[in-house]
């Protein structure tokens, strides 16, 4: 195993000097749960162990669930869940069902837990974390049938919910000042997602961003507040790792859609973002590699000044490195926001096979297949 780095041991160092401290001053540990998912095969399980300050006037012993999950909320509002001290190696015992297993905590706090043999039916179930000096906290899981073969993959920032990333100032105030409810969703997403699960109401929702996992439960209130169908949430942990200073957040979204591909192999996926970072690079990539595994990619249109403030140019990334969505083998969407499109993305979601170039078309109409051309129509091979 290689040596760790040396950014990643002096925040360990910290990291533990902070949590002793803490301890001293009677503080104690809360776990805070994130929601999992998985097939009938397996199950992935996410979650967090801080360190809280204690509130026995809001909060007694025998609290109930919806008071200690209240509790967690006010712990992790704003600028508290990233000053909030993890607390490493801390053991956590899951049971799903009658079934315990028990792991550790790793440097971050966090546990991401894969349970095979969990015996659970398809759809929503509820999960239990523990650990030895924090109350029990129950999680969301979502089981994904196998005979479920629609889902969707969606991105955070300037895809359901304007962030104005990587702007740093306004970045941080949003993060830190701002409430979830004062922050903006992008118009028609939620909408869209809601019209496309109403035609496949078992196709699960993961929304895979390079944010920090200390914002989950931020974004979940989002999500929930704004209309968005309940999901999943794939994830990073900003800050040095055993390699370097950061983490790369396209290597964690390459690796999350290939584990996605392995876990769930019943499912396309339609893969929804925006283009104003690496979106369009990502899904083509992963697209023309499993285009078994991909529906369509839906990618929203930035305008002009929403692309200078996500990364200085007045372009989309895709138009200063092209990535060759021309050549997929699956459709490519594009629309300003979700209203626009819904419109484009219906024919790519639905079971029945759509024409996709012009001669297909030509075909279909000819016999009667299809009433409207679609949106994503592409030239045919020898005019490529």
């Amino acid at each position: 195993m290689a040596r760790p780095h040396a950014a990643a041991l002096i925040e360990d160092a910290y990291t533990d000097r902070k949590a002793r401290l803490l301890e001293r001053r009677g503080w104690a540990t809360r776990i805070v749960p994130s929601t999992g998912y998985g097939s009938t095969a397996q199950l992935r399980v996410f979650g967090r162990v801080i360190m809280s300050r204690p509130r026995p006037e809001e909060e007694p012993l025998d609290a109930t669930y919806a008071a200690r999950l209240r509790a967690v909320e006010l712990e992790t509002r704003g600028w508290r869940a990233f000053f909030a001290a993890p607390v490493a190696d801390e053991p956590v015992t899951v049971r799903v069902n009658e079934r315990l297993v028990t792991t550790r905590t790793d440097r971050g706090g966090y546990i991401d837990l894969t349970v095979r043999g969990h015996g659970l039916t398809p759809g929503w179930h509820q999960v239990y974390l523990d650990s030895p000096r924090a109350q029990p906290m129950e999680a969301p899981v979502l089981v994904v049938g196998s005979q479920v073969t629609h889902g969707i993959i969606s991105d955070i920032d300037d895809t359901v919910l304007s962030t104005s990333l990587p702007r740093p100032l306004i970045a941080a105030w949003n993060t830190f000042v701002r409430s979830e409810g004062a922050r903006r969703p992008v118009p028609g997403m939620a909408t869209m997602y809601r019209e496309l699960l109403a035609s496949q109401p078992d196709a699960p929702v993961i929304y895979l961003s390079t944010g920090a996992w200390n914002t989950a439960p931020q974004l979940t209130r989002f999500l929930r507040r704004n209309g968005y169908p309940a999901g999943p949430m794939l994830l990073t942990d900003w800050g040095p790792t055993n390699t370097g200073w950061f983490r790369s957040g396209q290597e964690h979204k390459r690796a999350q859609l290939h584990r996605l591909a392995r876990e769930l192999p019943n499912v396309r996926w339609l893969l929804v973002g925006d283009d104003g970072q690496h979106d369009p690079s990502l899904y083509t990539e992963f697209a023309s590699k499993r285009p078994d595994r991909v529906r369509g990619i839906a990618l929203r249109e930035l305008t002009a000044g929403e692309q200078v403030l996500s990364h200085a140019l007045p372009v989309a990334t895709d138009d200063i490195a092209p990535a060759p969505t021309a050549r997929l083998e699956v459709p490519v969407l594009r629309g300003a926001d979700g209203y626009a499109l819904r419109r484009r993305v219906r024919g790519v979601w639905g079971e029945r096979e759509h024409p996709r170039t012009l001669g297909e078309y030509a075909s279909a109409v000819a016999t009667g297949g299809v009433d409207d051309p679609p949106d994503y129509l592409l030239p045919d091979p020898d005019e490529r």
